[in-house]
């Protein structure tokens, strides 16, 4: 289950390191760009509620096998991508292959477990789910020392192969005994309502705030949520009833995994671009260079259970997104002279926070469910941990392309190649530069202080939603958590 859940959350942070190819290679623009990186993710959390659901029912492993052979043939074809809109499609499919996979893997875990050995078994999963990430960054940059941003996409369809043959071997089918009838309505609903919020997010960036397409995106967004709030309080057997969310436990649990896996994955998608960009790192070094992230994670998520039982959930949480948010804003202080020592205790802070507030957010979510509904439960994890990273890179990157642009200078005396380079990305801005020769140092010293001021404000418009979401824990979250099933008539309070 750890094995097909790295290839899932690997495949989110992986493609990061191949940006700046992607962006000469293909001619992708800033934003092209951030919908490369957040399609998969889209499509991912959309889908993954519904297809938990649908795992409970048939049975997880099944679920999770047909999943890895549809990301396996999506992520070929990736390969052959010869657009970026076509890259897009591909990772939208891969996306859907993903949202199969993932939900079979922590309640397989959660259903298979012995009472008293399921949070250890969860503690395990949640860092896994954040060092998969960087486990992705460094095979990504392995691959990238010697071959193209394709052969990202090949080695993740042999990693899918491997996992679908691993999970038939090693792995139960369990399903729920008892299944209710299956919620089309409000998988509809959620899943058009996450997928407009972050399209909204990211062409609003693009093509402005007021636009026509964003704005009718942005109430189509705000009409879906409310029908699934509608539905899901008359239905008989929703998909996600929102009486969960008055459950302190379960809220404040949803909150902090995603606004935790807003800022990873968004600190992800700009910080690989510094180290590659601005500390002209390798794909390799630039991957290397994140491992203390999952060093941290790991020890941390593991000591996590311990820290709960001695200072209660509360606390842990709320010192766990504070500790993010700190990263973040120390980020947003590096300079175009900035070194690696600077930027590693940024990474050291977030490895911190991320070990705390991953294990406890995926405990409190868990435990508000039955054992039968293991599959929504771990869903609904899913599905929190990749509405953040979707919002994160969204966010961050509509934030980033924003002040980047502001930040150029004049480029009217530019070659109009050049020009639109620069006003592209500031991969195809460095690399226009180095082909201008020594007129081009101007310009490459221009496009990194404006990628640096991009950097700085989206690290500090996401630090500003941690410091909030670490408020909202200290006075709502639950003092202990005591796992709750919805329909007992208890809060977790």
């Amino acid at each position: 289950m750890c094995l097909a859940l790295v290839l899932v959350v690997a495949s989110v942070s992986a493609l990061n390191l191949a940006l700046p190819d992607l962006a000469v290679s293909l001619g992708a623009d800033n934003t092209a760009l951030t919908w490369i990186a957040d399609a998969y993710t889209v499509a991912l959390a959309a889908l993954v509620l519904p297809l938990g659901a649908i795992g409970d029912r048939l049975g997880r492993r099944s679920v999770l096998i047909a999943g890895c052979l549809v990301f396996g043939v999506s992520s070929s074809l990736a390969a052959q991508a010869g657009s970026p809109t076509t890259l897009i499609i591909c990772r939208i499919a891969m996306g859907v292959g993903a949202a199969m996979i993932m939900p079979g893997t922590l309640s397989t875990i959660t259903a298979t477990f012995p009472a008293d050995q399921r949070s250890r078994g969860v503690a395990t999963w949640s860092g896994f789910a954040a060092a998969g990430a960087i486990l992705g960054m460094l095979a990504a940059g392995g691959l990238l020392e010697r071959w193209g941003w394709e052969s990202i996409f090949y080695a993740s369809a042999g990693v899918a192969v491997v996992a679908a043959v691993a999970a038939a071997i090693l792995a139960p089918n369990t399903k729920d005994s008892d299944p209710a009838p299956f919620d089309t309505a409000g998988s509809v609903f959620t899943a058009v309502g996450i997928g407009t919020l972050v399209f909204a997010i990211i062409e609003g960036s693009d093509q402005g705030w007021t636009s026509v397409t964003v704005l009718a995106t942005a109430v189509v967004c705000v009409i879906a949520f409310a029908a699934y709030a509608v539905h899901g309080l008359r239905a008989e057997h929703p998909l996600l009833d929102p009486h969960l969310f008055a459950l302190h436990g379960f809220r404040a649990g949803t909150i902090t995994v995603v606004t935790q896996f807003m800022a990873i994955f968004g600190f992800f998608f700009v910080g690989l671009q510094f180290l590659q960009l601005i500390l002209d790192y390798s794909p390799l070094i630039s991957a290397v260079a994140l491992i203390p992230v999952a060093v941290v994670v790991l020890p941390t998520s593991q000591i996590t259970p311990r820290l709960v039982d001695a200072l209660g959930l509360k606390i842990v949480m709320t010192v766990g997104l504070l500790l993010i948010a700190a990263a973040l804003v120390w980020v947003s202080r590096l300079t175009v002279s900035s070194t690696y020592p600077v930027f590693l205790v940024g990474l050291v802070l977030a490895g911190l926070g991320v070990g705390l507030t991953g294990a406890t957010g995926t405990a409190a979510i868990v435990g508000a469910l039955s054992s039968g509904q293991q599959g929504v439960a771990s869903a609904v994890n899913d599905t929190t941990r990749e509405v953040g990273s979707a919002l994160g890179i969204a966010i961050m990157g509509s934030v980033f392309s924003a002040r980047y642009a502001d930040g150029l200078p004049d480029l009217s005396r530019l070659p109009e190649s050049a020009a639109t380079a620069v006003r592209d990305s500031a991969a195809g801005g460095l690399a226009a530069a180095g082909r201008l020769g020594s007129a081009g140092s101007q310009l490459a010293d221009a496009v990194r202080h404006a990628f640096i001021d991009g950097l700085s404000w989206a690290m500090l418009s996401v630090a500003i939603v941690l410091f909030i979401a670490a408020a909202g824990c200290l006075v709502r979250a639950p003092g202990r958590a005591q796992p709750t099933a919805i329909g007992d008539g208890q809060d977790n309070t």
